[in-house]
Protein backbone atom coordinates (compact mmCIF):
# COMPACT_ATOMS: atom_id res chain seq x y z
CA UNK A 1 0.00 0.00 0.00
CA UNK A 2 1.27 3.48 -0.87
CA UNK A 3 2.52 5.56 2.02
CA UNK A 4 0.48 8.61 2.96
CA UNK A 5 3.39 10.86 1.96
CA UNK A 6 3.53 9.45 -1.57
CA UNK A 7 -0.27 9.71 -1.82
CA UNK A 8 -0.21 13.42 -1.00
CA UNK A 9 2.66 13.94 -3.43
CA UNK A 10 0.55 12.29 -6.14
CA UNK A 11 -2.38 14.55 -5.23
CA UNK A 12 -0.17 17.63 -5.58
CA UNK A 13 1.15 16.48 -8.96
CA UNK A 14 -2.36 15.81 -10.29
CA UNK A 15 -3.71 19.17 -9.08
CA UNK A 16 -0.88 21.03 -10.80
CA UNK A 17 -2.27 19.81 -14.12
CA UNK A 18 -5.68 21.38 -13.45
CA UNK A 19 -6.11 24.87 -14.95
CA UNK A 20 -8.55 25.89 -12.19
CA UNK A 21 -6.05 25.57 -9.36
CA UNK A 22 -3.97 28.74 -9.35
CA UNK A 23 -0.99 28.55 -6.99
CA UNK A 24 -0.11 26.91 -3.68
CA UNK A 25 -2.81 28.54 -1.53
CA UNK A 26 -5.66 27.25 -3.74
CA UNK A 27 -4.06 23.82 -4.05
CA UNK A 28 -3.74 23.51 -0.26
CA UNK A 29 -7.32 24.70 0.27
CA UNK A 30 -8.60 22.21 -2.33
CA UNK A 31 -6.63 19.33 -0.86
CA UNK A 32 -7.66 20.07 2.74
CA UNK A 33 -11.44 20.16 2.16
CA UNK A 34 -11.21 16.87 0.29
CA UNK A 35 -9.17 15.36 3.11
CA UNK A 36 -11.76 16.69 5.57
CA UNK A 37 -14.57 14.84 3.78
CA UNK A 38 -12.56 11.60 3.80
CA UNK A 39 -11.66 12.04 7.48
CA UNK A 40 -15.28 12.84 8.34
CA UNK A 41 -16.45 9.71 6.50
CA UNK A 42 -13.95 7.51 8.33
CA UNK A 43 -14.93 9.08 11.65
CA UNK A 44 -18.62 8.49 10.89
CA UNK A 45 -17.90 4.80 10.23
CA UNK A 46 -16.37 4.62 13.69
CA UNK A 47 -19.24 6.55 15.33
CA UNK A 48 -21.82 4.29 13.69
CA UNK A 49 -20.00 1.25 15.04
CA UNK A 50 -19.74 2.62 18.58
CA UNK A 51 -23.17 4.26 18.59
CA UNK A 52 -25.78 2.34 16.56
CA UNK A 53 -28.17 5.28 16.92
CA UNK A 54 -25.85 7.72 15.15
CA UNK A 55 -27.47 9.50 12.20
CA UNK A 56 -25.30 11.27 9.64
CA UNK A 57 -26.34 14.87 8.89
CA UNK A 58 -25.05 14.46 5.32
CA UNK A 59 -27.72 13.26 2.84
CA UNK A 60 -27.08 9.67 1.78
CA UNK A 61 -26.13 10.39 -1.88
CA UNK A 62 -23.57 12.97 -0.74
CA UNK A 63 -21.74 10.77 1.77
CA UNK A 64 -18.17 10.03 0.69
CA UNK A 65 -18.71 6.27 0.44
CA UNK A 66 -21.60 6.75 -2.00
CA UNK A 67 -19.86 8.90 -4.62
CA UNK A 68 -16.10 8.84 -4.00
CA UNK A 69 -15.12 5.31 -2.97
CA UNK A 70 -15.90 3.67 -6.34
CA UNK A 71 -12.68 4.33 -8.23
CA UNK A 72 -14.51 3.83 -11.52
CA UNK A 73 -17.55 5.89 -10.47
CA UNK A 74 -18.51 9.44 -11.40
CA UNK A 75 -15.87 11.23 -13.44
CA UNK A 76 -15.47 13.94 -16.07
CA UNK A 77 -18.23 16.51 -16.55
CA UNK A 78 -20.76 14.43 -14.59
CA UNK A 79 -18.51 14.49 -11.53
CA UNK A 80 -17.90 18.25 -11.74
CA UNK A 81 -21.64 18.85 -12.13
CA UNK A 82 -22.25 16.77 -8.99
CA UNK A 83 -19.56 18.63 -6.99
CA UNK A 84 -20.54 22.14 -8.04
CA UNK A 85 -24.32 21.81 -8.24
CA UNK A 86 -25.17 19.19 -5.61
CA UNK A 87 -22.41 18.59 -3.06
CA UNK A 88 -21.29 22.16 -2.36
CA UNK A 89 -24.71 23.88 -2.37
CA UNK A 90 -26.11 21.25 0.01
CA UNK A 91 -23.18 21.24 2.48
CA UNK A 92 -23.06 25.05 2.55
CA UNK A 93 -26.74 25.14 3.57
CA UNK A 94 -26.83 22.03 5.76
CA UNK A 95 -29.52 22.29 8.44
CA UNK A 96 -27.77 23.13 11.72
CA UNK A 97 -30.67 21.56 13.62
CA UNK A 98 -29.50 18.12 12.47
CA UNK A 99 -26.95 18.13 15.29
CA UNK A 100 -23.43 19.21 16.22
CA UNK A 101 -21.80 17.38 13.30
CA UNK A 102 -24.07 19.27 10.90
CA UNK A 103 -22.83 22.56 12.37
CA UNK A 104 -19.23 21.46 11.84
CA UNK A 105 -19.75 20.47 8.21
CA UNK A 106 -21.67 23.65 7.41
CA UNK A 107 -19.07 25.86 9.12
CA UNK A 108 -16.31 24.15 7.13
CA UNK A 109 -18.02 24.60 3.77
CA UNK A 110 -19.60 28.05 4.17
CA UNK A 111 -16.43 29.74 2.87
CA UNK A 112 -14.79 26.82 1.07
CA UNK A 113 -14.60 26.56 -2.72
CA UNK A 114 -13.94 23.98 -5.39
CA UNK A 115 -11.19 25.25 -7.67
CA UNK A 116 -10.68 22.18 -9.86
CA UNK A 117 -12.29 22.20 -13.30
CA UNK A 118 -11.22 18.91 -14.85
CA UNK A 119 -13.44 16.03 -13.74
CA UNK A 120 -10.98 13.36 -14.87
CA UNK A 121 -8.20 14.88 -12.75
CA UNK A 122 -10.66 15.32 -9.88
CA UNK A 123 -11.46 11.59 -10.00
CA UNK A 124 -7.74 10.78 -9.92
CA UNK A 125 -7.32 12.94 -6.80
CA UNK A 126 -10.28 11.26 -5.08
CA UNK A 127 -8.88 7.82 -5.85
CA UNK A 128 -5.56 8.75 -4.24
CA UNK A 129 -7.16 10.24 -1.11
CA UNK A 130 -9.43 7.22 -0.71
CA UNK A 131 -6.35 5.01 -0.21
CA UNK A 132 -5.86 6.56 3.24
CA UNK A 133 -7.62 4.94 6.20
CA UNK A 134 -7.98 7.58 8.91
CA UNK A 135 -9.29 4.97 11.33
CA UNK A 136 -5.92 3.24 11.10
CA UNK A 137 -3.66 4.39 13.93
CA UNK A 138 -0.69 4.11 11.56
CA UNK A 139 -2.22 6.38 8.89
CA UNK A 140 -3.48 8.80 11.54
CA UNK A 141 -0.01 9.04 13.07
CA UNK A 142 1.62 9.57 9.67
CA UNK A 143 -0.91 12.26 8.81
CA UNK A 144 0.10 14.21 11.93
CA UNK A 145 3.62 14.38 10.51
CA UNK A 146 2.28 15.27 7.07
CA UNK A 147 0.24 18.02 8.68
CA UNK A 148 3.50 19.79 9.51
CA UNK A 149 4.41 19.72 5.82
CA UNK A 150 1.04 21.24 4.88
CA UNK A 151 1.63 24.02 7.41
CA UNK A 152 5.05 24.80 5.99
CA UNK A 153 3.55 25.05 2.51
CA UNK A 154 0.81 27.28 3.88
CA UNK A 155 3.45 29.49 5.46
CA UNK A 156 5.23 30.02 2.16
CA UNK A 157 1.90 30.92 0.54
CA UNK A 158 0.70 33.02 3.47
CA UNK A 159 0.13 36.70 4.04
CA UNK A 160 1.48 39.28 6.46
CA UNK A 161 0.42 39.09 10.07
CA UNK A 162 0.35 35.27 10.10
CA UNK A 163 2.73 33.56 12.52
CA UNK A 164 2.99 29.83 13.02
CA UNK A 165 4.43 28.81 16.36
CA UNK A 166 7.22 26.22 16.20
CA UNK A 167 6.25 22.97 17.88
CA UNK A 168 9.03 23.29 20.49
CA UNK A 169 7.72 26.71 21.60
CA UNK A 170 4.13 25.43 21.74
CA UNK A 171 5.21 22.43 23.82
CA UNK A 172 7.20 24.64 26.18
CA UNK A 173 4.22 26.94 26.77
CA UNK A 174 1.84 24.04 27.45
CA UNK A 175 4.33 22.34 29.78
CA UNK A 176 4.85 25.53 31.80
CA UNK A 177 1.11 26.17 32.25
CA UNK A 178 0.50 22.45 32.91
CA UNK A 179 -3.27 22.33 32.14
CA UNK A 180 -5.29 19.99 34.35
CA UNK A 181 -8.31 17.97 33.26
CA UNK A 182 -11.46 19.99 33.91
CA UNK A 183 -9.82 23.38 33.44
CA UNK A 184 -11.18 25.44 30.54
CA UNK A 185 -8.55 26.11 27.88
CA UNK A 186 -8.97 28.71 25.12
CA UNK A 187 -7.02 29.88 22.11
CA UNK A 188 -8.88 33.00 20.87
CA UNK A 189 -6.87 33.08 17.62
CA UNK A 190 -6.25 29.38 17.18
CA UNK A 191 -5.06 29.25 13.58
CA UNK A 192 -4.57 25.62 12.61
CA UNK A 193 -4.84 24.37 16.20
CA UNK A 194 -1.25 23.86 17.33
CA UNK A 195 -1.86 24.98 20.92
CA UNK A 196 -5.14 23.08 21.15
CA UNK A 197 -3.71 19.76 19.94
CA UNK A 198 -0.63 20.13 22.15
CA UNK A 199 -2.96 20.73 25.11
CA UNK A 200 -5.04 17.69 24.15
CA UNK A 201 -1.91 15.51 24.05
CA UNK A 202 -0.95 16.86 27.49
CA UNK A 203 -4.40 16.16 28.97
CA UNK A 204 -4.70 12.72 27.34
CA UNK A 205 -2.16 11.45 29.87
CA UNK A 206 -4.56 12.34 32.71
CA UNK A 207 -7.52 10.34 31.34
CA UNK A 208 -8.42 7.08 33.09
CA UNK A 209 -12.10 6.60 32.15
CA UNK A 210 -14.48 7.46 29.26
CA UNK A 211 -16.28 10.25 31.14
CA UNK A 212 -13.00 12.13 31.43
CA UNK A 213 -12.61 12.13 27.63
CA UNK A 214 -16.00 13.84 27.41
CA UNK A 215 -14.75 16.44 29.90
CA UNK A 216 -11.67 17.01 27.75
CA UNK A 217 -13.76 17.60 24.62
CA UNK A 218 -15.99 20.08 26.44
CA UNK A 219 -13.21 22.18 27.96
CA UNK A 220 -10.72 22.74 25.11
CA UNK A 221 -11.88 25.29 22.56
CA UNK A 222 -10.74 27.87 20.06
CA UNK A 223 -11.87 30.56 17.65
CA UNK A 224 -10.45 31.27 14.19
CA UNK A 225 -11.39 33.97 11.70
CA UNK A 226 -9.95 32.63 8.44
CA UNK A 227 -11.80 29.84 6.59
CA UNK A 228 -8.79 27.73 5.57
CA UNK A 229 -7.21 27.90 9.01
CA UNK A 230 -10.55 26.99 10.60
CA UNK A 231 -10.83 24.01 8.25
CA UNK A 232 -7.30 22.87 9.09
CA UNK A 233 -7.95 23.26 12.81
CA UNK A 234 -11.23 21.34 12.67
CA UNK A 235 -9.55 18.54 10.74
CA UNK A 236 -6.64 18.52 13.17
CA UNK A 237 -8.92 18.13 16.20
CA UNK A 238 -10.93 15.37 14.53
CA UNK A 239 -7.69 13.47 14.00
CA UNK A 240 -7.08 13.93 17.73
CA UNK A 241 -10.29 12.11 18.56
CA UNK A 242 -12.71 15.04 18.92
CA UNK A 243 -16.18 14.07 17.71
CA UNK A 244 -17.30 17.70 17.91
CA UNK A 245 -14.28 20.01 17.69
CA UNK A 246 -14.92 23.10 19.82
CA UNK A 247 -13.60 25.48 17.17
CA UNK A 248 -15.79 28.37 16.03
CA UNK A 249 -15.47 30.60 12.99
CA UNK A 250 -15.31 34.22 14.02
CA UNK A 251 -13.28 37.12 15.32
CA UNK A 252 -13.06 37.47 19.11
CA UNK A 253 -12.21 41.15 18.69
CA UNK A 254 -15.57 41.88 17.03
CA UNK A 255 -17.54 41.52 20.28
CA UNK A 256 -17.73 44.61 22.52
CA UNK A 257 -15.24 44.36 25.39
CA UNK A 258 -17.93 45.17 27.97
CA UNK A 259 -20.09 42.25 26.79
CA UNK A 260 -17.60 39.65 28.01
CA UNK A 261 -18.93 38.51 31.38
CA UNK A 262 -18.12 36.04 34.15
CA UNK A 263 -19.49 33.08 32.16
CA UNK A 264 -17.01 33.79 29.35
CA UNK A 265 -13.93 33.62 31.55
CA UNK A 266 -11.54 30.67 31.30
CA UNK A 267 -8.80 29.06 33.37
CA UNK A 268 -6.09 29.02 30.70
CA UNK A 269 -5.32 30.95 27.52
CA UNK A 270 -2.59 29.76 25.15
CA UNK A 271 -2.19 31.74 21.96
CA UNK A 272 -0.01 33.39 19.35
CA UNK A 273 -2.36 36.12 18.07
CA UNK A 274 -1.68 37.76 14.69
CA UNK A 275 0.75 40.63 15.04
CA UNK A 276 2.12 43.08 12.59
CA UNK A 277 -1.43 43.14 11.21
CA UNK A 278 -4.12 45.81 11.41
CA UNK A 279 -7.78 45.25 12.26
CA UNK A 280 -10.75 46.52 10.25
CA UNK A 281 -11.93 50.08 10.80
CA UNK A 282 -14.21 50.26 13.80
CA UNK A 283 -12.94 47.13 15.58
CA UNK A 284 -11.03 49.21 18.10
CA UNK A 285 -14.25 50.96 19.17
CA UNK A 286 -15.31 47.67 20.81
CA UNK A 287 -12.63 48.36 23.41
CA UNK A 288 -12.31 50.95 26.20
CA UNK A 289 -10.75 54.25 25.16
CA UNK A 290 -7.45 53.47 26.91
CA UNK A 291 -7.02 50.24 24.88
CA UNK A 292 -8.05 51.48 21.44
CA UNK A 293 -5.64 50.68 18.62
CA UNK A 294 -5.70 48.95 15.25
CA UNK A 295 -2.73 46.73 16.19
CA UNK A 296 -4.19 43.23 16.46
CA UNK A 297 -1.75 41.92 19.08
CA UNK A 298 -2.47 44.80 21.48
CA UNK A 299 -6.23 44.28 21.22
CA UNK A 300 -5.83 40.57 21.89
CA UNK A 301 -3.66 41.21 24.94
CA UNK A 302 -6.30 43.54 26.39
CA UNK A 303 -8.96 40.90 25.71
CA UNK A 304 -6.87 38.07 27.21
CA UNK A 305 -6.59 39.98 30.49
CA UNK A 306 -10.36 40.42 30.46
CA UNK A 307 -11.09 36.74 29.75
CA UNK A 308 -8.95 35.14 32.47
CA UNK A 309 -10.62 33.97 35.66
CA UNK A 310 -9.16 35.10 38.97
CA UNK A 311 -6.15 32.85 39.37
CA UNK A 312 -6.23 31.95 35.68
CA UNK A 313 -3.01 31.75 33.69
CA UNK A 314 -1.88 32.51 30.17
CA UNK A 315 1.11 32.09 27.88
CA UNK A 316 1.12 34.41 24.87
CA UNK A 317 3.51 35.07 21.98
CA UNK A 318 3.75 38.82 21.27
CA UNK A 319 6.08 41.23 19.47
CA UNK A 320 8.47 42.77 21.99
CA UNK A 321 7.23 46.19 20.87
CA UNK A 322 4.22 45.45 23.09
CA UNK A 323 6.52 45.70 26.10
CA UNK A 324 8.61 48.67 25.02
CA UNK A 325 6.26 50.78 22.89
CA UNK A 326 4.37 53.91 23.91
CA UNK A 327 0.72 54.97 24.07
CA UNK A 328 -1.63 51.99 24.26
CA UNK A 329 1.34 49.67 24.72
CA UNK A 330 2.41 51.56 27.84
CA UNK A 331 -1.09 51.35 29.29
CA UNK A 332 -1.26 47.62 28.54
CA UNK A 333 2.05 47.08 30.31
CA UNK A 334 0.74 49.02 33.33
CA UNK A 335 -2.36 46.79 33.39
CA UNK A 336 -0.23 43.67 33.14
CA UNK A 337 1.80 44.75 36.17
CA UNK A 338 -1.15 46.07 38.19
CA UNK A 339 -3.83 43.42 37.54
CA UNK A 340 -1.81 40.33 36.66
CA UNK A 341 1.01 38.37 38.19
CA UNK A 342 3.40 38.74 35.26
CA UNK A 343 5.65 35.80 35.96
CA UNK A 344 8.10 35.37 33.08
CA UNK A 345 9.13 37.02 29.82
CA UNK A 346 11.15 34.96 27.36
CA UNK A 347 12.67 36.86 24.47
CA UNK A 348 12.77 34.57 21.45
CA UNK A 349 15.48 34.84 18.78
CA UNK A 350 14.56 36.69 15.58
CA UNK A 351 14.77 33.54 13.45
CA UNK A 352 12.31 31.66 15.65
CA UNK A 353 9.24 32.56 13.59
CA UNK A 354 11.07 33.00 10.30
CA UNK A 355 10.39 32.83 7.40
CA UNK A 356 6.74 33.40 8.20
CA UNK A 357 6.71 37.16 8.32
CA UNK A 358 8.57 40.29 7.41
CA UNK A 359 7.93 41.97 10.74
CA UNK A 360 11.23 43.02 12.29
CA UNK A 361 10.08 43.05 15.92
CA UNK A 362 11.73 40.29 17.90
CA UNK A 363 8.99 38.03 19.33
CA UNK A 364 8.52 37.75 23.07
CA UNK A 365 6.72 35.13 25.12
CA UNK A 366 4.71 36.20 28.19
Amino acid sequence: MSSITSIIKSVRDIMRKDTGVDGDAQRISQMVWMLFLKIFADQEAEWELLNPGYQSPVPEPLRWQNWAEDDEGLTGDALMDFINNELFPTLKELDRNLGPQAKIVRAVFEDTYNYMKNGTLFRQVINEIDKIDFNSSKDRHLFNDLYETILKELQSAGSSGEYYTPRAVTQFMVDILNPQLGETVLDPACGTGGFLTCTIDHLDKQINKPSQRKTLQQTVRGVEKKPLHHLLCTTNLMLHGFEVPGVKRGNYLAKPYSDWGANDKVDIILTNPPFGGVEEDGTETNFPQKSRTKETADLFLALIIRLLKDGGRAAVVLPDGTLFGEGVKTRLKEELLARCNLHTIVRLPNWCLQPLHEHQNQPALL
